[in-house]
């Protein structure tokens, strides 16, 4: 599992998952998709179109990476995850060949996902890709629709070391004569998809050419949005649930999406509003500016790369509290260095791990974290520093856990 082992366990091919799918039937050719990639977001904008298309009475399939607490969480339909008796029955029927092509866990997880999503007919799947996109086992589906959210560093030992090279495989995703919508562009990765597109014969549309935020009001439940169509001059109002401030650029992305959706389904402006004012509960989304508890605040956040984490504290410095308090843990093969010269000195810092292989040890990011001035302790578990960090904190003051999924996942109801 690349949750574990990291760059070992990548595939750069996709003739594992063509082997799959081709004895599966090939059940990505009887299903419509909508494929999403990125380096921040992927898994917000997934949701949200999820649960429009839900929303709007389609059978939507969702299929996202990783899994917080339970694996079937990878695998939706209409927000339920898949049954356990599905996965037993699938890995029973695939043991022959899996035990022959020896396919990694991602490869064998997405066909899964495809075998289940044909079986019970969906009208739709979301499909998020696991890594990049050129090369990732996703990239076996021909879409109606292909997105790009953005493209910032991460991952680098596999995609490159530049956002044009990381881009070009992102953009992999696009298809002959598909559309695609893009998030987040800068001068580097904008030409990269434009040549792309160009090549492909697709029609590319960027979000922030479609629609633009007039307002944003945050509170502990929404983010209160006023956006304009640029298309038609019409001012549309949304409250999202997913209510961290970095949503601002991902709704953008979802709305641009769905203008192009409507050439294929029915969605009703009064339900893309309500769709987005619950995703939470739709599709069971977690961990994305996740408040957990009042008094002090408590807020959960996957952010782990270099643009993740400065979206995260854009979003604390637009908080209002007294104190910050940053339980903080992080993988071995993320940049430490980005992340760690963004943070501010003046937080008290809680270091800690995620019962994983991959997990940098605490003592060792504490070390690491004297060299930009940060101080704090080290905790071998995160509800052993979340403990930690509510006898010290006022009713006033912040408590932000972050810097891994995997942390995240570990933090008890």
């Amino acid at each position: 599992m690349f949750s574990h082992s990291g760059v070992k366990a990548y595939k750069a091919d996709l003739k594992n998952t063509l082997l799959l799918t081709n004895f599966l039937g090939n059940p990505q050719n009887k299903i419509k998709t909508i494929h999403v990639a990125g380096t921040n977001g992927k898994g917000s904008v997934s949701h949200m179109l999820a649960s429009v298309l839900q929303e709007n009475d389609f059978k939507t399939g969702l299929y996202t990476s990783p899994h917080l607490k339970d694996f079937r969480e990878r695998i939706k339909i209409n927000g339920q995850m898949i049954s356990e008796s599905f996965v037993i029955d699938f890995v029973e029927k695939t043991k022959e060949i899996s035990e022959e092509i020896k396919p990694s866990f991602f490869e064998l997880t997405f066909a899964m996902a495809l075998d289940y999503f044909a079986e019970e007919k969906v009208d739709v799947a979301v499909i998020e890709t696991g890594l990049g996109g050129r090369l990732d086992s996703t990239n076996v589906i021909t879409p109606i629709l292909s997105i790009i959210t953005n493209i910032s560093y991460d991952h680098t030992d596999i995609l490159g070391d530049t956002l044009g090279k990381i881009a070009f495989e992102k953009a992999g995703i696009i298809k002959p004569t598909i559309p695609v919508v893009i998030g987040e562009t800068v001068e580097e990765t904008k030409s990269v998809f434009e040549k792309k597109a160009k090549e492909t014969n697709s029609e590319i549309f960027f979000a922030k050419d479609q629609f633009e935020i007039l307002s944003s009001a945050y509170d502990v439940k929404f983010l209160h949005l006023e956006i304009l169509n640029k298309t038609t001059s019409e001012k549309l109002n949304y409250q999202l649930d997913l209510n961290g401030i970095y949503q601002e650029k991902n709704v953008l992305t979802v709305l641009a999406a769905i203008e192009i959706l409507k050439n294929h389904f029915s969605l009703k402006e009064e339900k893309i509003k309500s769709a987005l004012s619950n995703v939470k509960k739709s599709t069971g989304l977690f961990g994305r500016w996740d408040v957990i508890g009042l008094n002090p605040t408590i807020a959960l956040d996957v952010a782990h790369n270099e643009d993740g984490i400065k979206q995260l504290l854009n979003q604390i410095n637009k908080s209002t509290f007294k104190h910050l308090h940053m339980i903080f843990g992080m993988v071995k093969d993320k940049d430490l260095q980005k992340v760690l010269a963004q943070f501010p000195t003046n937080a008290s810092y809680y270091f800690t791990k995620a019962h994983n292989p991959r997990a940098l040890e605490q003592e060792a990011l504490k070390e690491r974290a004297k060299q930009y001035h940060l101080t704090g302790d080290s905790y071998p578990d995160v509800n052993n520093a979340l403990h930690a960090a509510l006898k010290k904190a006022s009713s006033e003051d912040l408590i932000v856990v972050c810097g891994s999924v995997f942390v995240i996942a570990e933090v008890r109801s």
